[in-house]
């Protein structure tokens, strides 16, 4: 990873993993095949594939579609902001997401990014409250301004949606940011060229010896 990404390299890095996730889809559809037994199969040794591949995995163009706008958003924010803990990052909610599922959710298939998105939504707004910087709390009121409702989503809604996927995902994320938030280093404050003048020839504290020496002066011609 670039250590001093630019947002284009940021952005250009999550849309490749956004086309890939595209491609996938598309050679299902046009191949006439599915990829849903390579996803989170809990309790099944076979099943144990999803954790490396259901993530690449859509049960559907519009899953597909509810997931890509968070992860171009989120994933831009996440290597733009913490270059350093971003890959690492990546990898451990990836693996720790679909071990949990796989360990703990229902029995069923289970595909689909939403655990990376939450757990990147976590890592960034725990880590904004750890660093308590400005450019971190920034990059946190983008994400919450933007998927702020993921803070509900990891509890269960809709037969159909994996919370399980969103709650390790956020489980994962918010490990990452108590192991990693200090790995990044923080902007440093910008100083103003009146900031950089110097000081007086004259110290202060002679200037106020001399003034005193002047109201002494003073004292004594009013005695005469």
């Amino acid at each position: 990873m670039n250590k001093n990404p630019t947002f284009k390299y940021s952005i250009t890095t999550t849309v490749i993993f956004l086309l890939v996730l595209w491609c996938v889809k598309s050679a299902e559809q046009i191949f006439g095949f599915s990829f849903r037994e390579l996803g989170v199969k809990p309790g099944d040794v076979s099943g144990l594939l999803g954790i490396a591949f259901a993530p690449l995995i859509h049960a559907s163009y519009e899953h597909l579609i509810s997931n890509t706008l968070p992860l171009l958003i989120l994933g831009s924010v996440l290597f733009y902001g913490y270059p350093k803990s971003s890959n690492i990052t990546v990898a451990i909610i990836w693996f720790f997401s679909g071990l949990g599922v796989w360990l703990f959710a229902r029995d069923s298939y289970h595909v689909g990014a939403s655990g990376l998105t939450h757990g990147i939504f976590f890592y960034l707004l725990i880590t904004s409250i750890l660093r308590r910087d400005k450019r971190s709390i920034a990059l946190m009121m983008i994400a919450f301004f933007m998927y702020g409702g993921m803070v509900l989503s990891i509890l269960p809604r809709e037969q159909h949606i994996s919370f399980e996927y969103h709650l390790f995902g956020a489980i994962a994320g918010i490990v990452c940011a108590a192991l990693f938030y200090k790995w990044d280093p923080k902007l440093e404050r910008k100083k103003y060229e009146w900031e950089n003048e110097s000081e007086p020839d004259e110290p202060i504290g002679n200037w106020r010896l001399e003034e005193e020496e002047e109201e002494d002066l003073i004292g004594d011609e009013w005695k005469r």
